[in-house]
Parts: structure tokens; sequence; C-alpha cells
């Protein structure tokens, strides 16, 4: 009797009914753009027209251009964006310095946010697979670590805690400082060799010669492995302000203010605008968001629609 009462022609047009009367009140939610605005912090962006994203959406799945895989807006693994995404109509973001992204070898390439960094800022983006990652002991006096703990010091303070590095000197005793680096060194703007006095009163603007930031990519109970490693072991470390996830695969069990990698990238990058180049931030950076940004309101109105939301 159950299952025929489930079945029965009257609870099936009810169900019907209401399915049709929920998807017109989440249509009609998403036309109205206040509400929309309100529901989509991501709005507020100033970013690149996404038409190339609405048509590559429309028709779907396409070839990587490398290695020919089947993939939506970009291939996760080469780094470049699918045949119906031209490079052109993509945005390239260009950064005050060099970001490198650790990414842990567990992580879901097809669920990370941190290729959209390298998407968009191709030439200040390198993406790592621990364990390959770099030796950053020599560099230790312009290279800081984005991660919270005990010993974490905010954005505004990265110039004060790293002329301490400088005072200090970047190599353990006993060993040759003279000797070659295990990597190519980054290149050294001719501006800063022209006169020592002008490197040093420059320092602050520069975030006390801040060179390069290193993301960790993983979720947070993966990331204790990577910390953990002696090559990161002595990075000044850096912890940002407390903001919202929009992410869609948020962590179960987790607070929504740990962030996707590439919304850390962003919001450093706005606070180091702001609080270390002392510059007023007009949206510089927020093309770093293009994809996100995109994945969010569509994932959002899917779940909507969906009945989910």
């Amino acid at each position: 009797q159950l299952t025929m009462s489930l079945n029965s022609p009257t609870l099936l047009n009810e169900e019907n009914a209401q399915g049709t009367k929920r998807k017109a009140e989440c249509l009609e939610s998403l036309l109205q753009s206040p509400s929309s605005i309100q529901d989509n912090p991501l709005q507020q962006l100033q970013l690149a027209s996404q038409e190339v994203l609405e048509k590559a959406k429309k028709s779907g799945r396409s070839k990587c251009p490398r290695c020919n895989s089947s993939r939506m807006f970009y291939c996760y693994t080469c780094f470049v964006p699918v045949e119906t995404v031209p490079t052109k109509e993509i945005p390239t973001v260009k950064l005050p310095l060099k970001i490198d992204i650790i990414k842990h070898p567990n992580e879901t390439d097809g669920k990370s946010t941190a290729v959209h960094a390298k998407l968009l800022a191709p030439d200040d983006v390198t993406i790592y697979k621990y364990p390959c990652i770099p030796e950053y002991e020599e560099k230790r006096h312009e290279i800081a670590l984005i991660f919270p703990g005990p010993n974490s010091v905010s954005v505004k303070d990265i110039a004060f805690h790293l002329q301490k590095y400088t005072k200090k000197g970047v190599c353990p005793s006993g060993d040759d400082c003279s000797r070659e680096p295990v990597l190519k060194q980054a290149k050294i703007e001719p501006e800063a060799e022209k006169n020592p006095n002008e490197c040093i009163s420059s320092s602050r603007s520069e975030g006390g010669r801040l060179k390069k930031i290193i993301f960790i990519d993983s979720t947070w109970n993966q990331t204790n492995k990577i910390i953990t490693d002696e090559r990161l072991q002595g990075l000044l470390q850096i912890e940002l302000k407390t903001r919202k996830t929009c992410f869609w695969r948020h962590q179960k069990g987790k607070p929504d203010t740990y962030l996707s990698t590439i919304e850390a990238i962003y919001y450093f990058l706005v606070d180091y605008h702001q609080e270390i180049l002392k510059e007023s931030y007009k949206g510089q950076y927020d093309n770093l968001l293009f994809f996100f940004s995109f994945m969010y309101t569509l994932i959002k109105d899917a779940r909507c629609c969906a009945g989910k939301e």
C-alpha cells in the first residue's frame, strides 16, 4: 500500500507541481540582481568579460591542445585553456612578486584551484608537486610562506621581520655561502644594483625585499606532511586576515575561514598591495578569480535549480 500511495497519480502530480514551482522561484531569484549580488559576493569583482566561458559552457567539454584530454574550460594537468577557450580571451594578471605553489601528491588535480593562478598569471606562478620542491634556505631573507601558526605574522609586519633575516644572515654556521644555489636564481632588477642607498630606502615599499611567496595546495589534513619538511623550516610564516571562503568544495568539519588556494593568493595580494605597497586597491588582481567566480556562480545556480539550496 505504501508503494502504491507513493506512485499514485495525485502524489506524482503534486511533486511535479512543487518541482516546477521551485524551479520558477529559483529562476526568478537569479534574475533579481540585488538578491543575486547579496548571495554572490564575488559579483563585486572587476572582472574581464566571461563571455568566452559562457560559450565554452554551452559547447561542453573540449580537448586540451597539448595532451588531447577531454576537459571543461582548461586542462588541469597541462595548465592551458582547452580548444574552445582561446588564450587571447583569457585575462592575464601581472603580480608584484613571484609565487610558488607546493601541491600535495594526493591532492586531486581536477579539484584544485591552484591551476587558476598558473593560467591567469603564467609568468609569475610556478606549481611544484611535493616532494619535488626547491631549496629555499639561501633565499630566506626574501621569501615568506603563507601558513597560520603560533609564529606567523601579519602581512603588514613582513618588512620588519624579513630585516631580521638580513641582519642574522641566511647561511647556517659551517655552510659555504659562496656556493652556487641549487636552482637558478631569480632575475635581479637593474635598478636594485645601481645604488645601495636606493636599495635600502626602497626596501619598505618592496615589503622588506620580499621577492617570493609560497602557498601549500592541499587539504588541511594533508598539510602537516609538507609544512614539516626541512626545506621549509626557518621561513617567515604569514597569516592572512580572517575571511570567509566561497569555495564549493568546503572541507567538512573545518571553519568557513579555511580558504581555497586561489582565494588565499588573491586575498594575500590585496593585503600586500594595501599594507606593503601602500597603494589603494582598484581591482588589480580581481581577474585571479576569473575562473573561480564563474564556476562559483555556475555551481550555485545549478544547486539552486536542483532544489539543494
